[in-house]
Order: structure tokens, then C-alpha cells, then sequence
């Protein structure tokens, strides 16, 4: 198995999440430098790859491309796009684009072209369906394809000679100048499949490990993703299933459809689905659970389900967006800066989850089953050669007391927590799960698994149920800017070297410097001069030493 097995995704939306200018305005800013800030925030999540939504040169939206080969003005431009490329790439972090293949803007050149010459144009056979018997909705003097009625988006010719020149010869670029890892091709579902399959000959015959993702939304995914088209695709089954189970309090709804796709001759056992909660095109998880504690277990299915997970920018701490009818999808696209990182129950939770993720190669590549289906409560098996875990998730207010049969062994040891332990009676597991929670219980002869680093970290009790430490016992931080050697609660020691501010937002930066690696890092002072709650006791994020 490759890469993509090994992996936690993060999506982000460029445009919206620099903040962007709806409409081009043709001014270049390097916006999506902002990214490099964010690196520290994706390591802690355990993400190790980052799917960009469009990045080339368009109109509006980014799905309207004008240019396969610039980067859009409004987020930077090639040199400023590869060198974020690089850095991700040196703290192990992988990137896919979104190849928008289908359609283009009708800003794309060639398309203007056909403008302003008509049918001495070169290019009328580029473009799908395109002829002279008519105007267009937009007042051309001819008639083109829209993609799904939408005539701002012009259809291609995927099947011109030439149309497809230019595609793979833009990709090629990419893969030599940015060292992208992988595209997630838009709208793959309509997508003319002989053109899917000579695109992943090209990208394969260039990097084996080229990954190629695409978006279905319906139908079945093995039409599209199998050994000839594509690796991978979107999993729009499940992403229903995960919030409508638990918004109706009814696990045998995503149960069932887990059981379908994965189990022991399931359709898609074969496939490893790229799994979400939300993303761009649908409504923000935290606006569409009815109960707010319940986030957690929806981040907890899609985590331990087979296929790799991702996490759209901002939903990890909560961040809410619905469509509506005058913004239409902008309100699921919000600009978003290092300083609106919240460092709050549910962040911590999914830095867990990938922790827990990335530990185990069970719940990357494991089989599935369920194991106890409930109308709030489920437990489903993930194993792997001698690796048995089992997830048991519970929506209820209360904890909730169950039991089942394992594989054998003698103990299972709950690794998110990283102190519960139950006993065996025999093959039988009596187990409680805590309200709305998550156990992720490993199966062992007796002896504890070894615990992801991550686990020494607990999330932060809310004041209201539990107060904060006395003063007396809570160390003093030291005062913004004091220079010295300090230590992070995880360990590592750091260098100070300056405060700073950043040139676009004046917001404040502590510049610092890892003295093993001497990699230089620059963190909001408000985060770097801040407590956080290790095994229950407020600690210093950063503790001066020297």
C-alpha cells in the first residue's frame, strides 16, 4: 500500500480561505503564503497532507479556469506556489490539487479566442458540443455546452488530441515544478472515461505513486475508481450516513452502509474512499448537528472507517457555515489566519484522532466489521495481521454499558484515553463508553500496546464543570518577547530569536528557533505565551529554561 494509506488530509479552499477578492481584480498578492504558518497547526494534528481546492488563474470561484499554468494573481503566483509546495514537502507533507479538467471559464484563452474570431478561430473544437446555429445564454453568436446547464463554465472536448495535449502537458508542469503528490479531479463523475484513463497512464508512467481522486456524488464508485481510471474517490454515502446517524440517534444507518462498502464482500472493499464530514460544495458539520457534543463521534467514525480521512480548514475547531440563498457557497468558504485557531475540546479530539490513526496500522489498512449496532451505541472491528481494535462510539447523554465477544486475548486497552483498561472474561469484553464519547480498544494477550506520544495530552476541562488550578500552583509565563531558551510541553527545547508582526494582518509573531533541527518557526504570541492542560495540570505551551 502507498502513501495515501499512511495519511490524515487536510482540505483547504484557497480563495476563501486567504480571503480573496470574489471577482479577479487582476492585482497579484501572495495571499496563500499564509499557508507556511499553518504547518505547525497541521503537524499537531498529525496531518500529513494537504488537498488545495483550485489554485490556477480564473474569474470567480477557481472553477472557472482561465489558465492552467499561472497560479491565480489573488493567491500568489508559481515561484511563491512552489516554494509553500517545498516547505509542506520538508515537514512531510504531501499535496494534491484539484485538477478542474471538465470545464473552464469563459476566460480560459482559447475560449476567448472563439470570441473575438468566431468560426476562424483554431479553437471551436476544443469545446464540447460548440457551433453556429445559435447564441449562447450569454449572447455569443454560437452555441456551447455549459457543465450541468452552468454557461459560465464551458465544456471541453476531452476528446481533441489537443485539449488533452494541453492537460497533460499543465500537469507535467505541475508534477516537475510544484512536486505535486496527487490531483483530485472536479466533477469526475461526468468526466469522458477514455480521457480518466490515458490521464492516469501519464501520471503513473511519470510517478507510480501518483495518487488520482475523484468526485462522485452518486451512482456506483467502482465505475470510476478501479485498476484502469482511478485510485480513489469521494465518499458521499458515508458523509450523509455519519451526520444523519447522529442527528437521528440511528447507528444501523451508517452501520449499514460501512457493511455495505467494507465489510467481508462489500462493494467497495477494494477501494480506499476519501472520506469527509463537510468540505467546500456542503454545509459545515458544526451547522449541521443538531447536537453539538456529537461532533466529536462524526470526526471518530470518519477517522477509524476504511479510506483515508480528511478535515476540511476550520471545522477542526468548530468553525459553522450553511449555504444560503444570497452568498450561496461562500459562507462554507470563510477566510481563516493562525489567530482564529481555537485550542478547544474538539480541536483536541481530532489531533487525537489522527494520533490514534497514524499508530495503528489497523485502522489504515485493516478489515472491517460491525460488531454491536445500536440505535446510539456501535462497536466495529478494524484488524490487521496481529493488530485487533475495536471503536465503540456512544451518542447518548449518559455512559452506556455493553458487552460482546472478541477475538480472544485478555485485555483491551483504550488508546485514546490512554488509561482505561477492561478485563476478559474469557472471550467476552463487558465495556462502558462515556457519554457522546469515543473508546478505540486494542486487543492484547495482557500486555499494554505501545501509546501514541500525542495521548499525553488531555483536552481542557470546561471552568464550568471543573476551575482551573489555584494561582499558586500554575507556573508564571514569562513576559512577552523575554528572549532565552524555552521548552515546549511536548519536550523539544527552542531558541528565541525575535517578535515580529505579520505585514497583512499586524498581528503579533514570536520567531523561534528549533535548536536540534535549527528550523526556523513563527507562532502567534497569544498561542506561544499561553497555558494548555496536560493530565489535568495547566502547564506553559512554552516554559523558559534559560
Amino acid at each position: 500500500m502507498y502513501w495515501v494509506n499512511e495519511s490524515v488530509f487536510y482540505h483547504i479552499y484557497p480563495l476563501g480561505f486567504c480571503g480573496a477578492p470574489r471577482i479577479n481584480d487582476g492585482k497579484l498578492n501572495y495571499r496563500l503564503d499564509k499557508v507556511i504558518d499553518f504547518i505547525p497547526h497541521l503537524k499537531e494534528m498529525n496531518v500529513n497532507a494537504v488537498y488545495f481546492g483550485p489554485v490556477f488563474m480564473s474569474t470567480t470561484h477557481g472553477y472557472d479556469t482561465d489558465d492552467y499554468y499561472h497560479i491565480d494573481n489573488r493567491l500568489g503566483d508559481n515561484d511563491s506556489f512552489a516554494h509553500i509546495c517545498e516547505k509542506l514537502h520538508e515537514n512531510g507533507i504531501r499535496v494534491v490539487l484539484d485538477g478542474v479538467f471538465n470545464h473552464v471559464g469563459r476566460g480560459f484563452w482559447a475560449f476567448r479566442d472563439i470570441r473575438e474570431k468566431g468560426q476562424a478561430s483554431p479553437y471551436c473544437s476544443w469545446f464540447q458540443n460548440l457551433n453556429f446555429g445559435g447564441n449562447s445564454p450569454w449572447g455569443d453568436p454560437f452555441w456551447y455546452e455549459g457543465w450541468e446547464g452552468n454557461y459560465d463554465l464551458v465544456k471541453l472536448n476531452l476528446r481533441h488530441p489537443d485539449v488533452k495535449r494541453h492537460i497533460f502537458d499543465a500537469v507535467a508542469m505541475w508534477m516537475d515544478k510544484f512536486h505535486i503528490d496527487g490531483l483530485r479531479l472536479d466533477v469526475a463523475y461526468c468526466m469522458d472515461q477514455d480521457f480518466l484513463r490515458e490521464l492516469k497512464h501519464f501520471c503513473k508512467g511519470r510517478n507510480d505513486q501518483f495518487w488520482l481522486m475523484g468526485e462522485i456524488i452518486h451512482g456506483d464508485y467502482a465505475r470510476l475508481a478501479n485498476p484502469d481510471l482511478l485510485d480513489s474517490c469521494t465518499n458521499y454515502e458515508c458523509y450523509k450516513g455519519i451526520y444523519s446517524s447522529h442527528n437521528d440517534h440511528n447507528y444501523f444507518e451508517i452501520a449499514h452502509s460501512l457493511n455495505r462498502q467494507f465489510a467481508n464482500g462489500g462493494i467497495y472493499h477494494n477501494i480506499y474512499t476519501y472520506n469527509f464530514v463537510d468540505n467546500h460544495d456542503v454545509n459545515r458539520i458544526a451547522s449541521t448537528i443538531k447536537e453539538k457534543a456529537n461532533i466529536k463521534n462524526c470526526f471518530s467514525t470518519e477517522f477509524f472507517m476504511p479510506g483515508v480521512p480528511s478535515v476540511y480548514y476550520g471545522s477542526e475547531w468548530g468553525i459553522p457555515g450553511m449555504k444560503n440563498n444570497t452568498d450561496h457557497d461562500y459562507p462554507l468558504r470563510p477566510c481563516v489566519n493562525v489567530s482564529d485557531i481555537q485550542d478547544n475540546e474538539l480541536y483536541r479530539h481530532v489531533c487525537r484522532l489522527g494520533a490514534v490513526r497514524r499508530k495503528y496500522k489497523a485502522l489504515k489498512y485493516g478489515s472491517f466489521d460491525n460488531t454491536v449496532i445500536r440505535n446510539e451505541q456501535l462497536v466495529f472491528r478494524r484488524r490487521f495481521e496481529d493488530e485487533t481494535v475495536y471503536i465503540a462510539l456512544n451518542l447518548s447523554d449518559s455512559d452506556f454499558e455493553l458487552g460482546f465477544n472478541t477475538d480472544g486475548g485478555a485485555k483491551l486497552y483504550d488508546v485514546f484515553d490512554g488509561k482505561t483498561v477492561f478485563d476478559l472474561n474469557g472471550n467476552y469484553a463487558n465495556i462502558s463508553i462515556p457519554a457522546h464519547g469515543t473508546r478505540v480498544l486494542v486487543l492484547t494477550g495482557g500486555d499494554a500496546p505501545e501509546y501514541p506520544d500525542e495521548m499525553q495530552i488531555t483536552e481542557a476541562v470546561p471552568a464550568a464543570e471543573e476551575p482551573a488550578a489555584p494561582a499558586e500552583e500554575i507556573k508564571p509565563l514569562p513576559a512577552v518577547g523575554e528572549p532565552g531558551r524555552y521548552r515546549h510541553f511536548k519536550g523539544n527545547e527552542y531558541e528565541f530569536i525575535c517578535l515580529a508582526k505579520d505585514s497583512e494582518t499586524s498581528e503579533e509573531l514570536v520567531i523561534y528557533k528549533d535548536v536540534n533541527s535549527d528550523k526556523i518557526w513563527a507562532r502567534p504570541s497569544a498561542i506561544f505565551y499561553q497555558y494548555v492542560d496536560v493530565d489535568g495540570k495547566l502547564v506553559p505551551r512554552f516554559e523558559k529554561i534559560v
